[in-house]
């Protein structure tokens, strides 16, 4: 696929980006694509591999290498290459439900999984995703599918999210009625309140969910189901229900003086701006003030550099952000090999943003908050770091990070964030579905599917699987459709 020769011949090159200064005046998306004729050079660069592990997403080493959803990778480039763009939104519609979304969120398993890697650059399927779909919706090819034929039977979905979309979409179009319940007061999940909106621009969602309601799929926001509307009441109402509820609850630290004022979730943080953004362009203040503070986050994943990010455009005073592992090397080691996920160091937007603003990667490694100290208020004023260090468990030789005595240090504090991941699914929506959850409070099923212990009961994304990925979610949520559609009448296709 793409040019024989192509990965010889041209360089990678990237949607050149707003410099750091520049982006953090506004909370737009700051990347500037390829032109067409450069992109398509791009889409050149694949090898055509005899085994193509960019489409493989297999459990490798612990890690998934390739993507999860198969997309045929190697047909997109080629059809990228050759300028034939809307057969290449085709292929890529086959197997992908929103490339708009992973195209800018997702950390990309098939780039990292490229032949490529072995000797140079990865090919930019991202971006060429990115663009393919783009193209499409730029040319009107993207358009409502509605079914032609209702099969009569009602579906209920709640949560609305990348899962909930997903299984929305498939299992509309096998000519299901589809009713998606979302609690909050948009659309979207952890799409519209989880990622931050120079990220995720809101429009690409909102023109998704148009499609979606023109195809004859029924949203109902601000319903709590479990609270304001029974389980009992819905299970009565639809021949199924779906649980995509998401990863819901936050995991807390629990250290002294936690208690203080001005300590939030990342989830919290990250929601309050962006609902005052799309509410009144942040004008009526409803979010969690960051500037003129000296904001701690707590946690390095992608979470935390959104919040590092999102205090810098509300005018933190200073950032530090704390992760409790050892700073990744910043190339291979040689026990992680290709096609395995690169362990590597990577400095996403946020810490460059902070680097340019306060002249330092604002991560600490190997390092947590041993206690919060308050003000006369009760608001934290200061927290007390300590270092750790990594230690081997005689008896499970399982690595684990302990503090190192003396090691505290003590630093300036107004604004904390909690960015250390989720549990799992929510206690009042299992209970009032009566579904049994896993130890790690996910909500179990039937092995190696989706049906819950509850009949009629299904579930996916991150409520069934974890906290993971928006590409996983997909995949999820169009796998229980095949599920929910097969429980209902007998196959699917």
């Amino acid at each position: 696929m793409g040019k024989a020769t192509g990965f010889l011949e041209f360089e990678r090159k990237y949607a050149q980006a707003e410099t750091p200064l520049e982006r953090i005046k506004h909370f737009r998306e700051f990347h500037t694509p390829l032109s067409v004729e450069e992109q398509q050079k791009q889409g050149g660069r694949c090898m055509d591999c005899g085994v193509p592990f960019c489409q493989n997403g297999e459990l490798i080493a612990g890690m998934v290498s390739g993507c999860p959803l198969h997309n045929l990778v190697p047909e997109t480039n080629d059809l990228v290459w050759s300028g034939n763009w809307k057969q290449a939104y085709e292929r890529l519609s086959k197997t992908h439900c929103f490339p708009e979304f992973t195209s800018r969120v997702c950390p990309a398993l098939c780039e990292a999984a490229c032949t490529c890697n072995l000797d140079g650059e990865a090919v930019a399927t991202k971006e060429n995703e990115h663009a393919i779909i783009e193209y499409a919706f730029a040319h009107g090819w993207v358009k409502p599918e509605p079914p032609k034929v209702r099969t009569g039977k009602k579906v209920a979905i709640v949560g609305s999210g990348p899962a909930g979309m997903a299984a929305a979409q498939k299992l509309n179009h096998r000519g299901h009625e589809v009713t998606v319940f979302e609690r909050r007061d948009r659309i979207g999940g952890l799409l519209r309140y989880g990622i931050p909106n120079m990220k995720l621009d809101k429009a690409v969602l909102d023109r998704r969910i148009a499609l979606m309601e023109e195809e004859g799929i029924h949203f109902e926001t601000g319903v709590d189901v479990g609270k304001d509307l029974s389980a009992k009441e819905l299970k009565k109402e639809y021949d199924r229900v779906i649980l995509a509820c998401g990863a819901s609850n936050p995991r807390d630290i629990n250290v002294p003086g936690r208690e203080c004022g001005n300590i939030y979730f990342a989830v919290e943080f990250l929601t309050s701006v962006t609902k005052s953004l799309l509410d009144s362009e942040l004008k009526d203040q409803t979010y969690i003030p960051a500037k003129g503070k000296h904001v701690l986050v707590i946690g390095g994943g992608d979470t935390g550099n959104d919040c590092v990010g999102t205090a810098i455009r509300l005018g933190a005073k200073s950032v530090t952000q704390l992760e409790m592992m050892p700073e990744p090397p910043k190339e291979r080691a040689v026990s992680n090999p290709w096609p395995q996920w690169p362990r590597v160091l990577k400095t996403d937007y946020g810490q460059e943003e902070a680097i340019a603003v306060f002249g330092k990667d604002p991560r600490m490694y190997q390092t947590t908050v041993k206690e919060f100290k308050k003000d006369k208020k009760g608001n934290v004023k200061k927290a007390v770091l300590i270092q750790l260090k990594q230690v081997r468990d005689e008896k499970t030789g399982a690595l684990r990070m302990i503090p190192i005595e003396g090691s505290e240090q003590t630093i300036d504090v107004d604004l904390v964030l909690i960015a250390a991941g989720f549990l799992g699914s929510e206690r009042y929506v299992t209970d009032a579905f009566q579904v049994e959850r896993t130890p790690r409070t996910n909500v179990a099923s039937v092995k190696g599917g989706y049906e819950t212990s509850a009949p009629g009961v299904f579930t996916a994304g991150d409520m069934h699987r974890g906290q993971s990925l928006v590409v996983w979610a997909i995949q999820e949520g169009c796998q229980v459709a095949k599920a929910v559609d097969e429980s209902l009448m007998g196959y699917t296709n």
